[in-house]
C-alpha cells in the first residue's frame, strides 16, 4: 500500500511513500482538506541524503501505531527542502524563533492558513531526559488544538512579522565601504581556529564563501589554513573524492558523510583559488578530486548534475567510508611496504581515530591525510586498491535529481578550473551542464525551472536559481568568449529584475511575482550553506555593469547591497558572499582577454567590451 508520495518524482518524498502514514506533497489540496476536516497540517520537510530524516522515518513514520495517529489528528505533508526552499525557510524561521534552533527533519504543525503553532526537528518514539517523544508531542497538539485553539493561533499570530526575512529591511543607496570590509576581516580573525583553520567549534562547516572572500581580500593566513585543515581531514574523501558537507568535530576529522553537490562545487572552486594564492600542490589534487568526483559519480547522461549521495548506507551513517585497521592491510595486502606507508598517511589505528555514536562496533577509522604522503606513484596503487575494495560495498543512495542553483555552482566551478588549467574537459562539461540547464529546465512559456528529474519539474524557478546561473553563465562567457553565454546571462538579468526585484525597497525577493503565494513573501540573505539569491544577484549586476557599462545594472546591484551594507561586516562568517560582493563593487573591473573580438549585440544590452 503507498500512498500520495509514489507518484512524485523527488526521491526524498518517494522514500516515504510507502510509510503507513497518509502522506501528502505540499499543494492547495492538502489545506482544503484541513480546512474541510478543522484539523492542523502537520508539515514535515527534510531531505533525502539526512541521517536524521532516515532515522525518524524508520522510527515513528514508519510505525503503524504512530501513523494511526498522525492520519486522525493532521493532514500530513511531506515537503523536499531541496526542491522547495521558501517552504522550508518560512518555517525554519518559525522553528528558530519558537525553540531557539532548527534543522532537519522540521517538522511543524500549522494552520489550514499557513500559520505555524508549533515545531521542532527530531523527536525519539520514547520519551527521553529533556525530550517528548513524537507520541506524546501528536497528542498534546491534537487536544490543544481541540480545546485552546485560540491560544496556538494567537501564538502563530505573533510570529507572522517574524516570517519576511529580509524583505521589512529598510533601503539604503550608500555604496559599501572599504573600512567595514576591513571590519570584517578582523571580526573573522577573532573567530578564526588557529589550531584547524575554520571559524568557532564544532560542528564545523566549510564556510566557502568566507574563504573566497578573505582570499579576494588578500587574507592568505585564514582561508589557507582552513582549506588545508579541509583537505587533510576525513571531511575529504581521500579515495573517491569529493568532501562531505561538515565535521562533526572541530579538527575536520569526522565527516557527516553525506556529500552534496553545491559543497564539492563550492569547495573545488575555493581550493583552486588558494592553489592560485599559494602553488600548493594539494589544494590543487583537492580541486580535482571534488571535480572529477562530480564528473566520474554525479552527472547525468543529459549533462546535469545530481544532488547528493546520502549518508547511510546498510542502516548505518558512514558504513560505506569506515574502515577497520584490519580492513586496510586486507585491501592494502599485496602493496607491501605501501601497505604500512598508508596506514601512517591515514593516521588509521587497532582502536580507531574516531568515536561514534552511530558505529557500535570499536575500531573504525577514517581516512585523514595528516600522516606523511606517500609518493605519487605509491600513492596511485594505494588509492587504486581501496577504491576497488571500496566500490564492492552497498553504496549509499543517490539523490538523482538536478536543480538549477546548484549545478549553476557545478558550472562556475567547471568553468574557472577550465581557464586556469588549460584543461578543456572542465569547460566542455560546463558547457555541456549550461546548455542543459537551457534548454531542459525550461517550461513551455520559456520560465526557468528549479529542478529536473527524468524530465522537467513544475516548479517555477526562485531567485537563488536565477542568480546563480547569472553569476555562473558569466564566469562561462569569460572562460570561452562564446557571445551566447554572454546574451543569456542578459536574459537571465532581465528575467530576474521582472520576476523578484522588489522595486519599492530594493534587493530581490525569494520567490517570483507569478509564484504560489505563502504566508510570506521572503529576501533570503544569508549566505549559509551556499550563497543567497540576494548576495548572487548583487555579485552578478556587478559584473554584468562591469562588462557593459550599463548604469542601471549598477543601480541595481547597490540596491541590493544597501540593506546589508553595515550586517554583513558585523556578521561575516553568515554572509561571506555578500562582503565578496562588496568588495567585488570597489575594486577595479577584471577585463575579459577574447582571441577575437566580441561583436555585435542582441537583447536589453550592449556587447560586451573585451
Amino acid at each position: 500500500m503507498t500512498n500520495a508520495l509514489a507518484g512524485e518524482s523527488s526521491p526524498y518524498l518517494r522514500q516515504h511513500a510507502e510509510n503507513p502514514v497518509d502522506w501528502r506533497p505540499w499543494g492547495p489540496q492538502a489545506f482544503a482538506a484541513a480546512r474541510e476536516r478543522d484539523v492542523p497540517v502537520l508539515v514535515s520537510i527534510g531531505y533525502s541524503a539526512c541521517h536524521w530524516c532516515h532515522v525518524m522515518e524508520r522510527e515513528s513514520f514508519a510505525d503503524e501505531q504512530t501513523a494511526t495517529l498522525m492520519n486522525a489528528n493532521f493532514v500530513c505533508v511531506k515537503v523536499d527542502r531541496e526542491e522547495r526552499p521558501d517552504v522550508d525557510a518560512i518555517y525554519m524561521e518559525a522553528v528558530q524563533s519558537m525553540i531557539g534552533s532548527g534543522g532537519w527533519p522540521l517538522n511543524v504543525f500549522v494552520s489550514p492558513d499557513q500559520l505555524p503553532l508549533y515545531g521542532g526537528t527530531y523527536f525519539p518514539p520514547q520519551p527521553r531526559p529533556g525530550m517528548i517523544s513524537w507520541r506524546q508531542l501528536l497528542v498534546a497538539i491534537a487536544a490543544t488544538w481541540r480545546d485552546r485553539r485560540d491560544e496556538l493561533l494567537a501564538g502563530g499570530e505573533l510570529l507572522r512579522s517574524h516570517l519576511a526575512g529580509g524583505a521589512v529591511l529598510e533601503p539604503s543607496s550608500a555604496p559599501p565601504a572599504e573600512a567595514a570590509l576591513d571590519a570584517a576581516v578582523e571580526r573573522l580573525r577573532g573567530q578564526f581556529d588557529a589550531a584547524h583553520g575554520g571559524f568557532g567549534g564544532a560542528p564545523k562547516f566549510p564556510q566557502t564563501p568566507v574563504l573566497e572572500f578573505l582570499l579576494a581580500r588578500g587574507e592568505r593566513t585564514m582561508a589557507l589554513a582552513t582549506l588545508r585543515g579541509i583537505e587533510a581531514g576525513g571531511i575529504h574523501d581521500r579515495v573517491g573524492g569529493g568532501f562531505a558537507r561538515y565535521s562533526v568535530d572541530d579538527a575536520w576529522r569526522v565527516p557527516h558523510f553525506e556529500k552534496m553537490l553545491y559543497d564539492n562545487a563550492l569547495l573545488a572552486r575555493a581550493m583552486l583559488h588558494g592553489w592560485q594564492a599559494s602553488g600548493e600542490r594539494a589544494l590543487l589534487d583537492a580541486c580535482r578530486d571534488a571535480l572529477d568526483w562530480a564528473l566520474a559519480e554525479m552527472r547525468d547522461p543529459s549533462g546535469g548534475f545530481y544532488s547528493a549521495l546520502d549518508a547511510d548506507s546498510e542502516g548505518a551513517e558512514g558504513a560505506y567510508y569506515v574502515w577497520t585497521i584490519e580492513q586496510l592491510r586486507d585491501a592494502l595486502g599485496a602493496l607491501g611496504a605501501d601497505a604500512q606507508s598508508a596506514i601512517a598517511y591515514f593516521q588509521a589505528t587497532a582502536e580507531g581515530n574516531f568515536s561514534d555514536p552511530h558505529h557500535p562496533a570499536r575500531g573504525l577509522n577514517v581516512l585523514q591525510g595528516t600522516g606523511p604522503r606517500p609518493d605519487e606513484q605509491s600513492w596511485r596503487r594505494i588509492r587504486e586498491a581501496l577504491k576497488q575494495r571500496r566500490d564492492g560495498r552497498p553504496r549509499p543512495a543517490l539523490d538523482d535529481k538536478c536543480l538549477t542553483a546548484w549545478n549553476a555552482l557545478m558550472i562556475a566551478a567547471l568553468a574557472d578550473a577550465g581557464a586556469a588549467l588549460g584543461e578543456e574537459r572542465y569547460t566542455r562539461a560546463a558547457t555541456d551542464c549550461a546548455r542543459f540547464i537551457q534548454t531542459s529546465l525550461r517550461g513551455a512559456d520559456g520560465r526557468l525551472l528549479r529542478v529536473w528529474r527524468d524530465g522537467p519539474g513544475e516548479v517555477p524557478a526562485f531567485l537563488e536559481d536565477h542568480a546563480l546561473l547569472l553569476e555562473a553563465l558569466l564566469v562561462l562567457f569569460e572562460t570561452t568568449c562564446e557571445e551566447r553565454w554572454f546574451h543569456d546571462a542578459v536574459a537571465v538579468a532581465r528575467d530576474m529584475i521582472e520576476l523578484f526585484a522588489d522595486v519599492g525597497r530594493g534587493g530581490f525577493y525569494t520567490t517570483g511575482s507569478d509564484a504560489e503565494p505563502l504566508i510570506a513573501r521572503r529576501k533570503e540573505l544569508d549566505d549559509t550553506p551556499i550563497p543567497s539569491g540576494q548576495s548572487a544577484a548583487a555579485a552578478g549586476l556587478i559584473r554584468l555593469a562591469q562588462l557593459t557599462g550599463e548604469a542601471r545594472y549598477d543601480e541595481l546591484a547597490r540596491a541590493t547591497l544597501g540593506p546589508l551594507r553595515d550586517i554583513a561586516p558585523e556578521h561575516p562568517t553568515a554572509f561571506g558572499h555578500a562582503l565578496l560582493a562588496q568588495h567585488t563593487y570597489l575594486a577595479p573591473a577584471k577585463p575579459v582577454a577574447c582571441p577575437v573580438p566580441v561583436t555585435g549585440s542582441t537583447g536589453s544590452a550592449p556587447a560586451p567590451s573585451s
